[in-house]
Parts: C-alpha cells; structure tokens; sequence
C-alpha cells in the first residue's frame, strides 16, 4: 500500500484529496494546523486505510522537521507528496500592503514548501522513487492587480516545481504541479479575513471549480504510469480565461 503525506489536509482541495486517495487505497499522512478537523478527517478516513496525523504549522521549520522524522514506522515510507498548503493574505496595492500579510503568504506558501519538501525528499532519494505534486495557481502564471505578493509567492512554487524536477530527475523521482484558477473552497474568506460576504461575491455569477475537481486531477497525475510524468497543469472553470477575465451571468 502506498502513503501519502498531504499538507492543508484540513479543508478545501487538501481534504478532497484526502477522501480520493483513501478510497483509492492510498494511506494518509494529514497534516494541518486545526486539531478538531484532522481529527474529524482522521476518524472518517481510517475505516477505509491506516490514517496518521500531523499537527504543525508548515512556517515552523523544526514542528515541520521533528514531526516528519519522528513518523511510525509504517508511515515513514512516504511515496506520494502533495504540497496543497497555502494561503492568500488580503488583496491590497503594493504601497498600503499589510507586511504581516506578506510574511504569511512567502512563509507558508513558499518556505512552508520547501521545509515539508526538504523532510521528505530524503527517503525518496533513498528509494529512488516518489511523486511530489505542488499546488500553485494561474497567480503563478501571471500577476493581477492588488495580487503582487500572493502572485510572487505563487510564481515561487511555479520556479521550485521546475527546480525540483531538474534537481531530482536523477533519482527518478516524479515532480508536478496543478495550478487552479478559480476554486470555491475557503481560500477567499482567508484573503478577507472572514468577510464571508465579501468572499460570497468572488464566486456569484459563474460555476467555479470545487475542490475535488482539483483532487481528481492530483489523483489522475499520480496514477499514471511509471514513465509518464505531467509536469504542469493549469485549469480554470470554463467561465475563465484568465484572473481577470470571468463570465458572468
């Protein structure tokens, strides 16, 4: 049986994709910040394969460090790697950005990746085997007004896929991105900092993606044969042609 270790395990795509894998056989290392959620996760997930959970912030390099090294032996093979942590931190102009926001957004969605990365590439150098999906996002494929730090951060996780892949191609290990557009998922009322009406509006008019469209995708990429590797993958809701372009009704 095959592991995989999921950061934001907790809601949105992370949790989507946690429900797949385990119907797909695959046992889980959730890892996330909100005890009661992973617990809830944990409880749902464990009847279908063997569920392990890892409570720390991605921020905290040694949590991040302590935690991965000092996994149960029967999860310390981890096989599939999903870097699905990440957050968007106000939507502001460069001059009145919040720098508390900005610390945010680099720390989690850019060196919370590299910390979880770095614990685990080890032991698939080892191995010379692994799959490492990161998610990124269209922000990391073009940059939108008032998006400048998210985009940057975003447009980090787009160079440390192609990095990884170049870096890590010699050990035979797989490494992927899915960057989605528009997703329904919490990833709004973070940005708004619970103005749920506020994050309401970004999804009213149109069908946007939902988080298991995006599981499904993390799940075909890994499925693949051995010698089939999808190295990017951009996706958006058919009413979007690009962040500022969005039909609605």
């Amino acid at each position: 049986m095959k592991t995989a270790l999921i950061t934001g395990a907790s809601s949105g795509i992370g949790r989507a994709t946690a429900r797949l894998l385990a119907r797909e056989e695959i046992q889980l290392i959730i890892c996330g910040r909100r005890k009661d959620r992973l617990a809830e996760l944990r409880d749902e997930l464990q009847k279908l394969v063997p569920v392990h959970v890892l409570r720390f912030d991605v921020r905290d390099k040694n949590e991040v460090f302590k935690n991965i090294k000092h996994l149960p032996e029967e999860f310390q093979k981890i096989d599939i790697l999903v870097n699905n942590a990440g957050n968007a931190h106000g939507l502001d102009p460069i001059e009145s950005g919040n720098t508390d926001d900005w610390d945010a957004m680099l720390d989690i969605n850019v060196k919370g990746l590299l910390y979880v990365s770095k614990a685990v590439i080890p032991g698939m150098i080892e191995r010379k085997n692994g799959h490492i999906i990161n998610i990124g996002s269209t922000a990391g494929k073009e940059v939108y007004p008032n998006g400048n730090v998210y985009c940057a951060s975003k447009h980090a996780v787009d160079a440390l896929n192609q990095g990884m892949r170049i870096d890590l191609n010699k050990y035979k290990i797989k490494v992927g991105a899915v960057n989605p557009g528009l997703t329904q998922t919490e990833f709004s009322e973070v940005r708004f900092k619970g103005n749920t009406e506020k994050a309401k509006k970004v999804y009213e008019g149109y069908k946007a993606l939902e988080a298991q469209d995006i599981a499904e995708i993390i799940y075909f990429m890994i499925s693949r044969p051995i010698h089939v590797n999808i190295a990017d993958l951009t996706v958006m809701p058919t009413a979007q042609a690009n962040s500022t372009t969005v039909n609605k009704d």
